[in-house]
């Protein structure tokens, strides 16, 4: 078959296939910390939020596959479980987003390098996709710093009413 992709972009498609896939499992852990203090809306939220990066990665092994690359997993590390409180869960959240837009940006800068346009094209998706997680995250970190700790109910008040969509 013929491959549509460089070695060196198709290595970096899959080191970005893992990266998504800790953000699946580290939005699950943050979830679940929601989750246990009773606080489902900003549960929920991040359950979805989990959902969507692994729909990321799968993006990411469909179109190797359909260009002729090759997929290869990488081993998953281990997620931040605990933490002291819901600010500093968001704030983790929105750390990740940051450093997940830049390194789409770097796979961009690769594929504009290599001039594959086709690349190009498929990031593309993920440069916009970006801009809209790293607002949201924003967005949620700062209602979460307002109400403080003890208010959190009205972060849940705010979700229930279409805040953080």
């Amino acid at each position: 078959m013929t491959t549509l992709i460089s070695p060196e972009l198709n290595r970096a498609f899959n080191e970005q296939i893992g990266r998504e896939l800790f953000a699946s499992n580290q939005y699950i852990a943050i979830a679940s910390y929601f989750d246990g203090r009773a606080l489902k809306k900003l549960a929920a939220m991040f359950f979805k939020q989990s959902e969507e990066e692994r729909e990321h990665a799968m993006k990411f092994v469909e179109y190797l596959n359909e260009v002729g690359g090759t997929v290869e997993v990488p081993a998953i590390s281990a997620t931040t479980s605990e933490f002291k409180n819901a600010e500093e869960a968001v704030r983790l959240a929105l750390k990740w987003e940051l450093e997940v837009t830049h390194q789409i940006n770097q796979l961009m800068t690769m594929a504009v390098e290599q001039k594959d346009y086709a690349a190009q094209e498929f990031l593309d998706w993920f440069v916009k996709e970006q801009v809209e997680e790293v607002s949201t995250m924003q967005d949620l970190l700062q209602i979460v710093q307002q109400v403080g700790e003890h208010y959190l109910i009205m972060v849940e008040a705010y979700l229930s009413h279409g805040g953080g969509e």
